[in-house]
């Protein structure tokens, strides 16, 4: 039984969900293969190669492979799993993640387990349903078993200490069924938000995107954080979609996650209740946001967060 996990990657170094993915492909057992395929990626490739419990790196180098389209990218999984007969791929559950394990499940013609959060056995896992409400265990008994892990749900392996062999492979041909245009993307100084250890979130009680700005600003800057925001708050107006948190927004975990004028709704706590200590902040005392919070403050946040910065 060998496990094949897909790298994530920007060519030069490995993003930090790949580290998850490999915990989950160890829980699963037997041997652990990773894949990376992109253009001039020896650095990834090596760093892979350094990851504990994994035994081979498959490295295919294109020029295709640059941009990580999900067509040519699933190619080449397919083409791998044609020639190595793994018998589990496991994806990130991220936006490329999601985009290419589709793709590759749908050609093998089978069912796709998504979003997995426990490893029960090597044909058996468990994953949120009803926005984190319920927990699913669902059993495949397909030949290949094609995986999406939320990082969260794993606590990531070491990125040094293994000492896996290289191996280059052929690159499958471009089919030519996409091409990369062009990329548009906002220049951020602080950490991003699904690998921040630290994130302030706002909701719709922030009331504008200045006073969002004007409060929790300061209080990102003392932290180090990275900043969040609820779906109402981001209908609103008040913050970037990219910073929405939640089960239509982003998935995280970080160390402290600071809530603050966030009610709690489902769909929010979908997305934070992992967090290794929550901190609320809100001045309706029965807000469902305290019942998650290792710490609550029933108070405005208009004073208590300028306060608060003021101490720090």
């Amino acid at each position: 039984m060998t496990t094949l996990v897909i790298a994530e990657h920007d060519n030069a170094s490995l993003k930090g969900a790949t580290l998850n993915t490999v915990a989950a492909a160890l829980k699963i057992g037997g041997d652990v293969h990773l894949l990376v395929a992109g253009h001039e990626a020896g650095a990834a490739a090596q760093a892979a190669a350094q990851i504990p419990g994994v035994t081979q790196v498959l490295h295919a180098e294109a020029s295709a492979f640059a941009h990580g389209l999900a067509e040519t990218v699933a190619a080449q999984v397919l083409a791998q799993v044609a020639a190595g007969g793994y018998s589990h791929v496991l994806f990130a559950a991220t936006a490329s993640g999601k985009n290419i394990a589709p793709r590759v499940a749908a050609r093998l013609d089978v069912a796709q387990l998504s979003d997995i959060t426990a490893v029960i056995s090597a044909d058996t896992f468990e994953r949120p349903i009803y926005a984190g409400n319920a927990i699913a265990t669902v059993q495949s008994a397909d030949a290949v078993k094609v995986v999406t892990v939320r990082a969260t749900g794993f606590d990531p392996v070491a990125s040094e200490g293994g000492s896996a062999s290289v191996t280059a492979v052929a690159a499958v041909a471009d089919a030519g069924s996409s091409a990369f245009v062009r990329s548009e993307i906002a220049r951020n100084d602080r950490p991003e938000l699904t690998a921040a250890k630290i994130i302030v979130s706002g909701g719709r009680a922030m009331g504008s995107p200045e006073k969002f700005n004007e409060v929790l600003v300061p209080l990102a800057d003392k932290l180090g954080a990275a900043l969040g925001a609820s779906r109402a708050a981001v209908d609103a107006g008040y913050a970037p979609n990219d910073w929405q948190v939640g089960q239509t927004g982003k998935i995280v975990a970080p160390q402290l996650y600071v809530a603050c004028g966030i009610s709690g709704a489902i769909q929010h706590l979908a997305g934070m209740k992992d967090s290794k200590v929550i901190v609320a902040i809100n001045k309706d005392g029965e807000a469902p946001i305290f019942s998650v919070a290792d710490y609550g403050l029933e108070a405005d946040l208009f004073v208590s967060v300028p306060a608060l910065v003021a101490a720090l």
